[in-house]
């Protein structure tokens, strides 16, 4: 299995970090061009969340992109954005709009529908100790 991890200064602009290496892996992995494209919308997304509302005292996030299956045939691509900071109750969001996400008008408090929207799967950990975002895109 393949992986690469970052840790990330909550500055502005750091999340386009993330997203340039979400598709240099996604590219690895052969990830069409679209799906390359719905991937970097959704780690973008989930770094900001984790940079507006987080509110973690070392002020970083940390990303981890993992190849899923084998080198040989990779099935997809698994990311994980974690934060150490308030936590939230993740059962208190609102369901996932029904068209596609890039429909959505650009406003705030969308980030974690449309994240699900474009990917495969999504999982949220969330506690007092940090919140984990687990997102896949498969092949």
């Amino acid at each position: 299995m393949q992986q690469v991890t970052l840790t990330l200064p909550m500055l502005p602009d750091m999340e386009l970090t993330a997203s340039k290496m979400a598709c240099a892996m996604g590219e690895h992995i052969g990830l069409s061009p679209d799906k390359i494209d719905e991937v970097q919308m959704a780690v973008v997304e989930a770094c900001i969340n984790a940079f507006e509302h987080s509110s973690a005292n070392d002020r970083e996030v940390h990303i981890c992109l993992k190849v899923l299956g084998s080198d040989e045939q990779p099935a997809g691509l698994e990311i994980l954005i974690q934060d150490s900071g308030v936590g939230f109750s993740p059962d208190k969001l609102a369901p996932v709009p029904t068209e596609h996400p890039r429909a959505i008008p650009r406003k705030r408090g969308h980030g974690l529908r449309i994240i699900k929207g474009l990917m495969d799967e999504v999982d949220i950990l969330s506690s007092a100790e940090g919140t984990t975002v687990v997102m896949r895109k498969m092949r």
